[in-house]
């Protein structure tokens, strides 16, 4: 008998595992993917005080098995443009099912929606839906969104709290998510596929000009970081060690005007000069070689900030 229930055993086991091969060999996803236990905070709050520690208490009181990152908390105070450029610098490098929190929230306690987004890629993005979501959505498409309900999706007796949703609404939520509490389905009611969403320059090759904006800056090195991939600047036909001619603007200020040497990199001009590269994103970016580009010429990021190339 127990011979028997070996084989049987060895026979449920192979079979399983084949399943599990022509699966995988087919594409087809496996609900155990889903979601990876892996919860990634970014905030505006600093860790000055104890706010992002009281999130990440939430969160472990909803599992202890939970492995949670920082993403990062600096983001400047109220600076949701900012937030939803460094969501899209980070999430294509975690693994799908990975759920981010994302508190930059100067309308908390308003009538703004709290939201899941699922992602195209299979990435979780837990936020008020105030235009955090801008970019992941554009550049990793959006499957599917849901309000929160807070009448279950919300951290036991604080419903007389309305400055702190990152720790009572999305901290717990994102936990509860992650840990497999709840489904995506259990978040709140399915909405439809957009959110919110901030305007900015896309970038476009037009009348022998490349137009984009600045999302961001390179903040430990004062490196100016463009929307431009390579695609859109080759239309200039600009070679390497050739110049490339840089107007900058703020709204309609024009705030610098200027020629950068396109290089690989910046030990390839003596120090102090300027130079045009491609960041580790891939995206058009202008230097100083052991210098800040950002402090030489007062140029600074945002949605209204724009900058034109031509050859």
């Amino acid at each position: 008998m127990k011979a028997l229930n070996k084989i049987k055993a060895l026979n449920h086991f192979f079979h399983t595992r084949l399943l599990v091969t022509i699966m995988l060999g087919l594409g087809i996803r496996l609900s155990v993917f889903a979601q990876n236990n892996i919860l990634v905070f970014q905030s505006d709050f600093g860790l000055k005080d104890g706010a992002v520690s009281a999130m990440k208490g939430v969160a472990s009181g909803v599992s202890p098995d939970l492995k949670m990152y920082d993403l990062t908390h600096e983001i400047p105070a109220y600076n949701i443009w900012e937030g939803a450029y460094r969501l899209v610098q980070t999430a294509p490098y975690w693994p799908a099912g990975t759920v981010f929190v994302s508190v930059v929230d100067p309308g908390v306690g308003t009538e703004r929606k709290s939201v899941v987004m699922k992602s195209k890629s299979g990435h979780y993005f837990v936020t008020p839906d105030n235009g955090t979501l801008t970019l992941v959505a554009e550049q990793l498409g959006i499957q599917e969104v849901r309000e929160i309900n807070e009448a279950i999706n919300r951290r036991k007796d604080s419903n007389e709290s309305y400055t702190f949703h990152g720790r009572d609404v999305y901290a717990f939520t994102a936990a509860r998510l992650a840990a497999k509490v709840i489904s995506l389905e259990q978040v709140g009611k399915k909405l439809d596929n957009k959110v919110v969403a901030i305007s900015y320059q896309k970038a476009v090759f037009e009348s022998g000009q490349v137009k984009g904006s600045i999302p961001i800056l390179d903040i430990q090195y004062g490196n100016v970081w463009t929307n431009i991939n390579r695609e859109v600047f080759n239309k200039l036909n600009i070679k390497l060690g050739e110049d490339v001619v840089v107007q900058v603007f703020n709204q309609n200020a024009k705030i610098y005007e200027g020629k950068v040497r396109f290089v690989n990199t910046f030990g390839e001009v003596k120090e102090g000069a300027d130079v045009g590269y491609f960041n580790s994103l891939l995206n058009f970016s202008l230097g100083v070689n052991m210098g800040s580009f950002s402090e030489k010429y007062k140029v600074l990021s945002g949605g209204d900030w724009r900058i034109v190339l031509t050859k």
